[in-house]
Order: C-alpha cells, then sequence, then structure tokens
C-alpha cells in the first residue's frame, strides 16, 4: 500500500517533502486539499490519534487573519469545523504510513528514521 501525503500543491513545505519521497523512492499518492478537500471523519480520526493541537496550523496565514475570537480554539470540535471550512489550515504536510502511522510536518530525518527500509534511495 503506497504513502499519502495530504497538503497543498503549491505549499513550500509539501514540495520539500514530496521532493524527500521521490529522491528515495518512496511511493505515494498525494492528496491535495485545495482540490480533494477533507473529510470531517478523516479529520476526526487523525485528531484522535494525533491531538488537534498538533494538526492546527496556527502559524499560518490563513489562521493568522481570522478575527481574534476565531482564534481562541479551545477544542477539537471547533478546530475540526475550522480546518474543515479552510483545509490550508492543516500543518502539512500529513503523511500517513497505513496501519494509524501518521508523520505531520517535514523534518528530513524524521522521514529517515521513519520510512527507512520501506524504500531505497534511487542512484
Amino acid at each position: 500500500m503506497p504513502v499519502t501525503i495530504y497538503g497543498i500543491k503549491n505549499c513550500d513545505t509539501m514540495k520539500k517533502a514530496r521532493a524527500w519521497l521521490d529522491k528515495h523512492a518512496v511511493a505515494y499518492v498525494f492528496h491535495d486539499y485545495k482540490t480533494g478537500g477533507i473529510e470531517r471523519a478523516q479529520l476526526e480520526k487523525w485528531c484522535a490519534k494525533l491531538g488537534w493541537e498538533v494538526l492546527l496550523n496556527r502559524a499560518g496565514m490563513t489562521f493568522r487573519k481570522l478575527p481574534d475570537k476565531d482564534k481562541q480554539v479551545r477544542d477539537a470540535k471547533q478546530a475540526i469545523a475550522l480546518m474543515l471550512k479552510q483545509p490550508s489550515m492543516i500543518k502539512r504536510p500529513v503523511l500517513d504510513l497505513g496501519r494509524g502511522r501518521l508523520l505531520v510536518g517535514f523534518k528530513p530525518e524524521q522521514y529517515a528514521a521513519t520510512i527507512a527500509g520501506k524504500s531505497k534511495a534511487r542512484t
């Protein structure tokens, strides 16, 4: 089963993560939030596994442009509502390795440690 990487096509962090996967010959499917959206059930599952605080991108421009009252997120229900309305508020990338294994964000050393053995680097 290939890895699925979730994010937004033009995001610089996504470009770095996809380049890393390509360089290391990791087969993956790309899911673009802008064109494919995201299902509530998927976000609920991720929040249950990782915590909504990990998934909600408070540093991004979309979140920072919210009115102050909307920035006061107190629980998963509020966070999920925001992420469904504006998928760019989901931290990127979310890498689904299958069997309930998820990585959020891109750190080459974390990818190497987690994905090592799943693929061989291209020569």
